[in-house]
């Protein structure tokens, strides 16, 4: 059983309020997170599980502070909610027995495409636009699909969310990110039920992380709402572009490991 000394715990505290405060705005907590925690010395099925615990106290911030704020109203997402429930269940499911690398090796690239979206493309505000896809058409196609890759893989779910609901839903950045936090719960939620029967969680150490990761996220979420896509856009470019390096410079990336033969 690891065991985490008062130090490493404070260390870890503090990563999560990070984490917390970016992925209020932008996603990516994971970014943060998931290196900290193998550096730790934390094992890594262990990290994965642990994650999804300390993921839900900041989603669960962001989301209360936005349906406070009046930018999402969870009694009218739970469907979508629900589907997004069962796409992380059923990725969470399948993750120990289907290989990751054709989607390590693509991730760098879509996320990459993501962040240059955000930082480049003109006349991305707060102001809703023309709706590509019905609500029943986004709800039972993308919301689980992302879902599911959130439970099968992870790292930047918020992004793809944020960019479904923009380009497909039409909404502006700040209503697109108020609701990819439920959304984003929801998964989380679907995936740390898989977790928890197999025994992954490391319950104190998820427990501290997700203190620190519910006051980050109150206080990004909070400037959020204050700043809309002033801030919004440029840190979801940022987060995007930083998840990509990070993603494919992995010694565990077959593109990277190929390069470097």
């Amino acid at each position: 059983m690891f065991e985490a000394s008062l130090e490493l715990l404070l260390i870890l505290f503090a990563a999560a309020f990070v984490a917390g405060f970016v992925d209020s705005i932008a996603g990516g907590a994971g970014l943060i997170t998931i290196p900290v925690m193998l550096i730790a010395g934390i094992p890594p099925l262990q990290t994965l599980g642990t994650n999804k615990l300390q993921g839900i106290f900041g989603a669960t911030s962001a989301t209360i502070s936005y349906a406070r704020g009046g930018r999402v109203d969870p009694k009218t997402q739970w469907p979508m909610a629900l589907l997004a429930f069962a796409g992380g269940a059923v990725g969470a499911a399948l993750a120990t027995v289907i290989s990751g690398d054709v989607l390590l090796a693509a991730l760098p690239f879509l996320l990459a495409g993501i962040g240059l979206y955000f930082a480049l493309r003109s006349g991305l505000d707060d102001t809703d636009r023309h709706q590509r896809l019905s609500v029943p058409l986004f709800a039972g196609l993308v919301v689980p699909a992302i879902g599911f890759y959130d439970g099968l893989f992870g790292p930047g779910t918020g992004s793809f969310f944020m960019l479904a609901f923009v380009t497909l839903g039409g909404l502006g950045m700040l209503k697109a990110t108020a609701r990819t936090k439920l959304l984003n719960l929801s998964s989380n939620l679907g995936a740390f039920v898989v977790f928890l029967a197999g025994g992954a969680i490391l319950w104190k150490i998820g427990l501290v992380m997700g203190v620190g990761q519910f006051l980050g996220a109150q206080t990004g979420s909070n400037l959020a709402m204050k700043r809309g896509a002033k801030i919004i856009r440029p840190l979801l470019a940022i987060s995007s572009l930083a998840m990509a390096a990070k993603v494919f410079f992995d010694d565990q990336n077959p593109i990277y490991q190929w390069l470097m033969m």
